[in-house]
């Protein structure tokens, strides 16, 4: 068998589906939400995306609405770009669009265990009530001290070496997630934990989204051997597995081993074993996935969001520099932030909510399924289709947030000075997909804010000439998009704020 064969082959697949929904009816309901003309057959196949996704469906929105339809080789897509219809589907009818697609790269990678990605059933219930128990609310505020611990450490790395602060920001995102799941301290470099975990995690997202991968396209190509042409999916898929499996149990058996010398039963995974201990019974596999599933998604959008933050600070000085006056009325500059000190931060908070709303890390959010048929404001949404939470759309409407492109904190104050309502991340998606670690990430992301503005100056970088280096502000592509590389300058604010970050080593 040739990849002609193969491709002809999943032609006559399609033409079968189609004639056999034809038959059944299938024409017979309300019309498709608008959106871009389908041809015949592919459907919009070559109208999808794969550069920026976000941006250009944030365009249709403009131009269809906020419910957009396209097609693809006979599997419906629907676009979801305002909040009120996000709520509206996702929340509101959230019995129906909690599911998730099928993506064949996800099985083929090795990444069907997260819980982020599973379908709706027993075992996605499993694992959502493990999460729920560690890192709900009130159980995620036990995980502060770490957190703290990691954010100090993050300042010390600044203080050694400004120039590394996109790893530094890596390693904190990765540091607390370790030491709260699995009770394993970071190394300040090359930790051999870390770089497995971002290795697979990149591989996750290099081909998560539509068009990364032609089996994504063609699910019937899954089953080509990877010595055939146009089979390159395959290998990079099997090395990908190697990397997933080996992600999830070599920090799983770390943890294993410390128990039996006895020294954790802190870490999210040991309580978890201890649990199954006490009940007489073994579940190993589902801690080991739903650990790593943590890990996974706690550390990359992470690290994303304060690499916008270090972003928006070196564009912004006149913004940093309010709200380091903020930090220091309410610490006397003597002292570094605690949790305790947010509620008197109200600029502080309006800076977070601007980071999360200008650059959401996640930019289309992990796509939602639908499990049965559904009209929504006259328009026919099929069993099955792929509902994308277009995250970018809705942080950038333009009815909402005026200058959307711009990054502006004040937005989120009323004319009388006070914080506004506008509370709600969207980042953290929505109903029973929403991110089920958001409040540890809420913590991590706000503490590293505000330790930073106390104690440094984020600022472009001068040459040799002492003239501003401009950064060219781009993102990546990829399910978690990141700020691409940047220079810029991080220096101790002053001799005080240098002798708090030396304070935190002892």
């Amino acid at each position: 068998m040739n990849y002609n064969l193969l491709a002809l082959f999943a032609l006559a697949i399609l033409l079968l589906r189609v004639f056999q929904k034809l038959r059944s009816g299938w024409l017979r309901h309300p019309p498709f939400p608008p959106g871009p003309l389908p041809r015949f057959l592919i459907g919009n196949f070559h109208d999808l995306p794969t550069r920026l996704p976000w941006v250009t469906y944030t365009k249709w929105g403009l131009q269809y609405g906020d419910l957009v339809h396209a097609s693809a080789l006979g599997q419906h897509i629907v676009i979801v770009n305002s909040v009120e219809t996000a709520i509206e589907l996702f929340e509101k009818r959230s019995h129906i669009y909690s599911d998730r697609p099928v993506v064949p790269m996800i099985e083929l990678t090795g990444w069907d265990f997260n819980i982020g990605m599973m379908p709706l059933g027993d075992k996605w219930r499993q694992h959502r009530t493990m999460f729920q128990q560690h890192f709900r609310r009130d159980v995620s505020l036990n995980y502060r001290p770490v957190q703290m611990k990691k954010v100090y450490q993050l300042l010390q790395g600044l203080l050694d070496d400004p120039q590394d602060f996109q790893e530094l920001l890596k390693t904190l995102a990765a540091a607390s997630t370790m030491a709260t799941v699995y009770g394993y301290e970071v190394k300040p470099s090359n930790d051999r934990f870390v770089a497995l975990s971002e290795n697979a995690v990149k591989k996750l997202s290099d081909s998560f989204l539509p068009g990364a991968a032609v089996v994504n396209a063609f699910p019937i190509l899954r089953y080509m051997p990877s010595w055939m042409p146009g089979a390159g999916f395959q290998r990079v898929a099997a090395e990908c597995r190697q990397i997933t499996e080996e992600m999830q149990k070599v920090p799983f058996n770390f943890v294993k081993q410390n128990m039996r010398d006895g020294v954790d039963s802190t870490s999210v995974v040991a309580k978890l074993l201890e649990a199954n201990q006490a009940r007489g019974r073994s579940d190993d596999e589902n801690v080991k996935q739903m650990a790593a599933a943590a890990y996974a998604a706690g550390a990359d959008t992470t690290a994303s969001i304060l690499g916008s933050f270090f972003l928006a600070m070196a564009l912004h000085p006149d913004i940093q520099k309010k709200a380091q006056i903020e930090i220091e009325a309410s610490t006397g500059a003597h002292r570094l932030p605690e949790f305790e000190d947010r509620p008197s931060m109200p600029f502080v908070e309006a800076l977070y909510r601007e980071v999360m709303r200008w650059k959401p890390p996640v930019p289309l959010g992990v796509a939602h399924a639908t499990s049965e048929d559904d009209i929504y404001n006259g328009y026919f949404i099929p069993k099955g289709a792929t509902v994308i939470s277009n995250i970018w759309a809705m942080t950038h409407d333009e009815a909402i947030y005026f200058e959307p492109d711009r990054f502006n904190p004040d937005r989120f104050f009323t004319a009388d000075g006070k914080l506004n309502s506008d509370d709600t991340v969207l980042a953290f998606g929505f109903g029973r997909r929403s991110c089920v670690g958001r409040h540890n990430a809420d913590a991590i992301v706000w503490a590293a804010i505000v330790s930073v503005l106390l104690t440094f100056d984020i600022a472009k970088a001068k040459d040799a000439n002492g003239n501003e280096i401009e950064i060219n502000a781009n993102y990546s592509d990829g399910l978690v998009s990141h700020p691409e590389p940047f220079i810029c300058s991080t220096t101790p604010r002053s001799e005080t704020a240098k002798s708090l970050v030396q304070a935190t080593k002892g």
